[in-house]
């Protein structure tokens, strides 16, 4: 390395201890936590950007200082502690990375102090932000494909048994869900495989209490809200598939499924559904499909793995009469859209979907009877893209299309200036 690169590189790193040491900081924090870590997160944009979320790796951390214990730290920003949340991915009891929500103003560089103790756990309560949760029956049986007796119960990894279809009243609403304190998601965990919306009227999480006394219950309005999609035989919102001739074939015939809550904390959430042999366009496909939400945010990230490699995947919205079909001028930008707004919810008012993903992956939008479609091209197996829902009826909700717009164009300016985290 250049001595004028080294000579940078330990400037940069004493301004960040030296502010880590200005902040004021809870005496009781200083004692509990006594070794740091000093990074930096920027905002590439000129947004503000309101609970931001980004992620710390824990292997760059042991990186800086090997004596790291991710079972017992705190994050602060100007001596402030945010909400954060310890997530492990791969299942295998280590932790791999730490989440974080912030405000952001425009251009900012915010100094973020890791404080740890060496030994022990030390586990931090910040408020339930956000769930995920998949719950199905025991203690009663299969009759064909109907399940007989039994009650529900909380499970963090289900192998879909063979038995189950759509209506099998085996699982809670007929699948997980997922919720943030905007906005809630499920999708069918069998052959239809499309994603449903759960309209929030209040802030707190609710899926616990969702579908407990019947399937039915969750399509009347209820004090928390209710479903607000009517999903038939499409994708419903952001669903993947794959475009085949002149239609979407869902992730519908397959040799088995299994699915995984990942994660389910104050600030993130996560479902991994992996779907072995699915068969479609005269292939067989190993898929992966990894949702995840965060606090203060309706988007959902929709990461897809596939094996092998196809043409194309894509994903897409169901197509009602009252809504309005919205697309992005030609930006430039490396993010853009694909919405709708209207008078199309099951409630009667006005319901906004979108697709947001990579300009550079998009093959052609397009439509088939009961979808507005996405045809994206994957690259070496891999996908990312998000959706997004938005109900008129939920806390500061959007009422209006050219509200909606902005809020659109807002995230897709967001996406093609992510947060830099620089450790």
């Amino acid at each position: 390395m250049k001595p004028a690169r080294i000579l940078g590189l330990l400037i940069s790193m004493v301004l960040l201890l030296s502010c880590a040491k200005k902040d004021t900081i809870d005496p009781q924090i200083l004692e509990g936590y006594p070794d740091f870590i000093a990074l930096s997160v920027s905002n590439q944009t000129d947004l503000a950007r309101e609970e931001a979320a980004f992620v710390i790796p824990v292997l760059e951390l042991k990186k800086r200082n090997a004596d790291f214990n991710p079972e017992a730290f705190i994050v602060l920003a100007g001596g402030v502690e945010l909400a954060s949340q310890e997530n492990d991915l791969n299942g295998d009891g280590q932790v791999d990375q730490i989440v974080c929500i912030s405000d952001f103003k425009p251009g900012e560089k915010r100094q973020i102090t890791v404080r740890y103790h060496r030994f022990g756990a030390k586990q931090r309560d910040y408020p339930r932000r956000t769930q995920a949760e998949l719950s199905h029956k025991t203690g009663g049986y299969f009759e064909k494909h109907e399940y007989i007796g039994g009650a529900f119960t909380n499970v963090r990894f289900l192998r879909v048994p063979d038995e189950h279809t759509d209506h099998s009243y085996f699982i809670r609403y007929e699948g997980p869900g997922w919720e943030s304190d905007r906005v809630g998601y499920r999708f069918y965990l069998d052959w239809r495989n499309a994603i449903d919306i759960f309209g929030k009227k209040v802030p707190d999480m609710v899926l616990q209490n969702v579908g407990q006394d019947g399937f039915d219950s969750y399509h009347e309005m209820a004090d928390w809200g209710m479903d607000i999609l009517k999903v038939g035989e499409s994708l419903g919102i952001g669903s993947v598939g794959m475009w085949i001739g002149d239609r979407v074939e869902r992730v519908s015939q397959t040799d088995s499924i299994t699915c995984a809550i990942i994660a389910t904390g104050p600030v993130q959430s996560i479902i991994r559904t992996s779907y072995y042999g699915w068969q479609a366009a005269g292939g067989r496909y190993d898929l992966v499909s990894e949702l995840s939400i965060a606090a203060g945010s309706r988007l959902t990230r929709h990461e897809v793995t596939i094996v092998p490699n196809p043409d194309n995947l894509c994903t897409g919205i169901v197509k009602h009469p009252g809504a309005k079909v919205i697309t992005e001028p030609d930006s430039g930008s490396e993010w853009t859209y694909l919405g709708t707004f209207g008078r199309q919810s099951l409630a009667d008012d006005n319901l906004g979907m979108a697709i947001i993903f990579r300009r550079q992956d998009l093959l052609e939008l397009t439509e088939d009877e009961h979808n507005l479609v996405v045809v994206l091209r994957p690259a070496a197996g891999k996908l990312t893209y998000y959706f997004l829902a938005t109900w008129e009826q939920e806390p500061d909700g959007i009422r209006a299309e050219g509200e909606f717009i902005e809020y659109l164009d807002r995230l897709k300016r967001e996406k093609s200036g992510p947060l830099e985290v620089v450790l």
